[in-house]
């Protein structure tokens, strides 16, 4: 029997700096984990889900059993990517002890292999408490859903001079503090590259630079099955949201037709 491939760990993550390119998507569902898993390096169960899968304005409303349970899911379907957990908002910024509390609950309810948090120089203090206390984590700048109203919308990053050093900054802070990557997100492309220069962490980008050490996207963007809006950095590479609703349509019309079921479709009576 062929033995089954070693899970991706997160040392072998920040291993791969300037390597390879990092392949990650999110998945929230055992099937979705089972396909992404063939294919990818790391499988983030994001927050994202909170508007892809329970249809909330924003990430801010997803709580910790959400989380938990989509974890959960997700590791059944994820046998050989290294699988990182966002932390909600509201669940690690209050203090180190909170942080550590709900990092700690999320790992060994889900047995996840890391956590993923926002926020640059003012989380810092905060992942290194973690990092020193056994829970790796991946860390995300540039853009934060999760201060969504603190921006003002959902604004690109790094576009004139305090938000160009602001963003450096955090990427310095969050790899001196011992995050094994980063995720950048919707920040403009130079600062983005020279970030990838500057530290020795991998960066992850999501509507960032093509020199990221690795990409990310929400799964069910790539798939098209997220329809409320498309981000620009979204590619779609297949529109699974098209034809489902082509083949919800078939199957009313046969309903309602008496088309379905057809005779293969139902039981006869057992015979003598």
């Amino acid at each position: 029997m062929a033995k089954a491939p070693a899970r991706v760990t997160p040392p072998a993550i920040r291993a791969r700096k300037g390597g390879d390119p990092i392949v990650c998507l999110t998945a929230y569902t055992t099937p979705v984990a089972k396909l992404v898993d063939q294919h990818c390096d790391l499988l983030l169960v994001g927050d994202s889900l909170g508007m892809v899968v329970y249809g909330l304005p924003s990430t801010i409303g997803v709580s910790m059993e959400m989380m938990i349970a989509h974890g959960q899911a997700a590791m059944r379907g994820a046998s050989r990517a290294c699988v990182v957990v966002d932390m909600p908002f509201g669940s690690y910024e209050e203090g180190h002890e909170q942080a550590m509390r709900n990092a700690a609950r999320i790992m060994v309810e889900t047995g996840c292999q890391a956590v993923k948090l926002e926020g640059g120089e003012t989380m810092a203090p905060t992942i290194r408490f973690l990092t020193e206390r056994g829970v790796p984590v991946m860390a995300h700048i540039g853009l934060r859903p999760q201060a969504v109203n603190t921006f003002g919308g959902y604004k690109v990053q790094g576009r004139d001079d305090a938000s160009r050093a602001q963003v450096l900054a955090d990427a310095r802070v969050v790899s001196d503090a011992g995050a094994f990557s980063v995720v950048i997100e919707k920040t403009a492309e130079d600062i983005s590259r020279e970030i990838t220069g500057a530290i020795p962490i991998p960066t992850v980008g999501i509507g960032a630079s093509m020199a990221c050490d690795g990409q990310i996207l929400v799964v069910d963007d790539i798939l098209g099955m997220f329809t409320d809006f498309r981000p620009k950095f979204a590619k779609p590479y297949a529109e699974l949201g098209a034809a489902a609703g082509e083949a919800i349509k078939a199957y009313s019309d046969d309903v309602r037709a008496r088309r379905f079921p057809g005779p293969e479709h139902v039981f006869l009576a057992k015979k003598d």
